[in-house]
């Protein structure tokens, strides 16, 4: 989409003058756009009608204005041609589910196996550049057995717009060398050394090539001649499973919606069946005439197939999402994907025929999770760690079982409890936990004693009774994670902490010498970390 900068805003101001009732023709000024480079406004972007004027990219601004005064002159946005071209692949998951980005302007699209639903290569292609000529946009488009061969020759209005699988070679053979996109000091040397066309590198030495040029020239120009594959990233995953429907008569209500969402669920639940396995993430999408596609996901505690269920989760879903989902002027494509699946056997229910607890509470859990998004619902998980602020968090209930397998050998209040308690209501472990530990000043008897005293968040305390030190190592792959020496304090009013002192200290002092923290180089570093009731 060569034009891409200039039509977004000629399609902008068409949009907000249909929707003012102004008339389109003050939107028919020659358009060009201009950025700052090297101290200068240079012109990065024009039109057609500016294109037909005879302005050209490359020249300064003033001199643009002086002498084409009817042009329009605006500053370009990056940016906001970057947004316009992610909408535009979104669109394009209409042809193809592989779609990849082609920066500045361009796209990339594997259509291997899908031009068939569109009456062939000439076909799809047609239908693609008929749709974006609607929408305002102005494309070329060209297809080959390879990448690189297509972006060759979409790079030149002149060139052939389909070439078959192995001669790619012939095709490009007579296209100017600056369709292999090289650096500008390589392409200005080739130029003045007269290898103007691709067929003209071809002719010449390979090694010579790249001792003078380097590897990359011979790797663009293997990719363009098709002995070479460019590798394609596509912008979204490839979904496991996929069911369509194409809309001769574009459909806007709700109800209408459903009524496709279900029939598309029923086609999914045969290809499950015979596969054994049910969905654990799907997506509906809605391609909309005017090129905007909304979509809406949901991920289920359990993996389901039944058309059924799935159309009732979408309808949560649907519901959630109220005016984010802006019809339009009506749908002409509905896809329901299939992104994550897992195993579901075949089972037998019992004789009253009704759902156990556990199917009852995964049918809650994807109810909430399609209305507030699947990850919503949390459910507390066990992680590898002995220190109890990490030894537990929580994970979407939705993701099912933790794939690292969590083997955490002692969860938060799953330590090892001490042998006697300060009173004997009190829990050997604190029921209220600070997510990050606080530091406190602490006054102490070295070496190993207790605090006699602390001060945390401004307020002091006086130790009455304390018992401990606990010890909790910390663990062996991590290094910077010292043993803590835990204890249970009980001050002069009656409430309970649970502090813990880190770091060496010195065991040189005088054991009845009371120091505080912070007070010398190298003293133990206190810490709050819970409360009891």
């Amino acid at each position: 989409m060569p034009k891409l900068p200039t039509d977004r805003i000629i399609r902008d101001r068409l949009g907000r003058s249909w929707r003012s009732g102004a008339p389109a023709e003050s939107t028919a000024e020659p358009l060009a756009l201009y950025q700052n480079a090297a101290n200068a406004n240079r012109i990065t972007a024009v039109c057609e009608r500016a294109e037909g004027l005879g302005l050209g990219l490359g020249i300064g601004l003033s001199e643009a204005r002086a002498r084409f005064p009817a042009i329009e002159a605006q500053l370009a946005d990056p940016a906001a041609d970057r947004r316009l071209l992610v909408a535009v692949a979104d669109w394009c998951d209409r042809y193809t589910p592989l779609v990849a980005l082609d920066p500045p302007f361009g796209l990339i699209l594997d259509i291997s196996g899908c031009a068939h639903l569109f009456g062939g290569e000439r076909g799809l292609m047609d239908d693609l550049l008929a749709r974006l000529f609607d929408q305002g946009f102005l494309a070329r488009a060209a297809i080959a057995g390879s990448a690189g061969a297509a972006i060759a020759l979409v790079g030149v209005p002149a060139a052939p717009r389909i070439v078959r699988s192995g001669e790619e070679r012939a095709a490009v053979a007579q296209l100017p060398v600056g369709v292999l996109r090289l650096e500008a000091e390589t392409a200005g040397l080739l130029h003045r050394l007269g290898l103007k066309t691709i067929a003209a590198l071809m002719d010449q030495p390979r090694a010579g090539l790249a001792r003078r040029f380097g590897k990359g020239l011979l790797r663009a120009l293997d990719e363009a001649t098709g002995l070479a594959e460019r590798p394609i990233s596509p912008r979204r995953p490839v979904p496991r499973l996929i069911a369509e429907r194409r809309l001769f008569e574009p459909i806007a209500l709700e109800e209408d919606v459903a009524r496709v969402l279900l029939a598309l669920a029923l086609r999914l639940k045969p290809d499950m069946e015979a596969r054994g396995i049910g969905a654990r993430n799907l997506e509906l999408s809605l391609f909309r005439v005017d090129g905007v596609v909304n979509r809406a996901r949901i991920g289920t505690a359990q993996p389901v197939r039944e058309p059924d269920a799935v159309a009732r989760l979408f309808k949560e879903r649907l519901k959630s999402l109220g005016d984010e989902f802006d019809a339009g002027f009506g749908y002409d494509l509905v896809k329901l994907a299939v992104y994550e699946t897992d195993r579901l056997e075949a089972f037998q229910t019992d004789l009253s025929g009704e759902a156990g607890a556990d199917t009852a509470f995964a049918h809650l859990v994807d109810r909430i999770g399609a209305r507030l998004g699947p990850g919503s619902v949390f459910c507390a998980r066990e992680r590898d760690s002995w220190q109890p602020e990490r030894a537990s968090g929580w994970r979407p209930l939705a993701d099912g079982e933790d794939g690292g397998g969590s083997r955490a050998a002692a969860p938060a209040h799953g330590l090892p409890p001490s042998s006697r308690a300060l009173a004997q209501d009190l829990p050997a472990r604190p029921l209220r936990m600070l997510v990050r530990p606080e530091p406190v000043e602490a006054s102490f008897v070295v070496p190993d004693g207790a605090p006699v005293s602390f001060r945390w968040r401004r307020a002091l305390y006086r130790v009455r009774r304390a018992e401990g030190p606990e010890r909790i190592a910390g663990e062996w792959w991590h290094e910077d994670r010292p043993a803590r020496d835990y204890f249970r304090i009980e001050d002069e009013a009656g409430r309970h902490f649970w502090l813990f002192r880190e770091a060496a200290h010195d065991t040189d002092l005088d054991p009845d010498f009371v120091m505080t923290t912070g007070a010398r180089a190298g003293s133990p570093a206190w810490y709050m970390h819970g409360l009891f009731p």
